[in-house]
């Protein structure tokens, strides 16, 4: 069992939102003891949000600026906070767009701009961070999926959103298979109806309750949720678990 260095850290795409899974998933880790890496598009927010992580939880964290969708601007980030924070050993993934956009309706600028962020950018990232990964021989990487990805929407995004956040399965698994051998796990979450803006703005209790009516728990998810997710799939103790997509939906989906 390959154990983690006693500092490390975990770089989060998308956490500058007040509201994301993202901002959610970086205050969950710092607290656990992780110091953090933030990328979000404006790199004066993924500063002032790594400055506030680091007075609260008493971490290092560093924040980056970059465009998920363009493979020169992750790295460059990914390239600042690895020489800024002790060594990578997770990344999680959260960053994307949704696209309620109907299929007759789409044009290519619509299916480009989601494939990018969603499916492209996770790759990106993740191309990076193995770098550092396989070279130290340890590594935990986390990928945000979707219900939609297997119900084919039916929530709020519907097709390229769904067709993405299937790629982001594909690419989980395997991702998994080869980089496994240098003791670095890949899995991803496939959150159902949370609370956050990407719904189309804040939930109406009324919305709240509609989508309910689908589930087996009696509430929507909360980002939180997420966060606690990601936070076990990273840890030290989940070093057997690889290639899996788990299913964090109250119930949504069953398979």
């Amino acid at each position: 069992m390959s154990t983690f260095p006693a500092e490390r850290t975990a770089i989060v795409t998308g956490a500058v939102s007040e509201r994301g899974i993202g901002r959610a998933t970086a205050n969950y880790l710092a607290a656990q003891g992780w110091n953090v890496g933030i990328i979000d598009l404006d790199d004066a927010l993924c500063k002032a949000a790594a400055k506030e992580l680091a007075a609260e939880h008493g971490v290092k964290a560093f924040g980056a600026g970059a465009n998920v969708s363009d493979e020169a601007s992750v790295r460059a980030a990914i390239d600042a906070i690895e020489a800024e924070l002790p060594q990578i050993v997770a990344l999680a993934n959260v960053a994307g767009v949704s696209s309620p956009v109907p299929y007759l309706e789409l044009d290519a600028a619509e299916w480009d701009r989601v494939l990018n962020i969603n499916l492209n950018g996770v790759h990106y990232a993740t191309r990076r961070v193995a770098e550092s990964m396989v070279k130290n021989r340890i590594g935990r990487i986390v990928n945000i999926s979707s219900v939609s990805a297997q119900r084919g929407g039916g929530t709020f995004s519907k097709t390229p959103y769904s067709v993405a956040k299937a790629g982001v399965i594909g690419l989980t698994r395997s991702t998994a298979r080869e980089l496994g051998e240098y003791d670095i796990t890949v899995n991803a979450i496939s959150p159902g109806p949370i609370d956050t803006d990407i719904m189309g703005g804040t939930l109406s209790e009324e919305r709240k309750n509609e989508l309910t009516q689908d589930l087996v728990v009696n509430r929507v998810g909360s980002t939180r949720d997420i966060a606690a997710a990601i936070a076990f799939l990273i840890s030290e103790d989940a070093g057997y678990i690889s290639g899996q997509t788990l299913n964090v939906d109250g119930g949504l989906y069953m398979h």
